[in-house]
């Protein structure tokens, strides 16, 4: 008699994520005031990212249980 082992389904915690990328001009008198500048200009949601912003999904797999 052939055993046949039944696999146990267990749960995965799927992550998605999504990566947009925009480009934003600055003045500025170095790279560090720039981009603080632009952390600024993002953290007050003055840049705004739309579906066409899209360039890439990942998919990361957690073992659950």
């Amino acid at each position: 008699m052939i055993k046949i082992d039944k696999k146990l389904e267990g749960v995965f915690q799927i992550e998605i994520v999504e990566t947009l990328s925009n480009i934003v001009e600055v003045l500025a008198e170095n790279e560090q005031e720039a981009l603080l500048k632009a952390r600024d200009i993002y953290r007050y949601e003055d840049v705004i990212s739309y579906p066409a912003d899209f360039i890439d999904t990942k998919f990361n797999v957690f073992n659950y249980g």
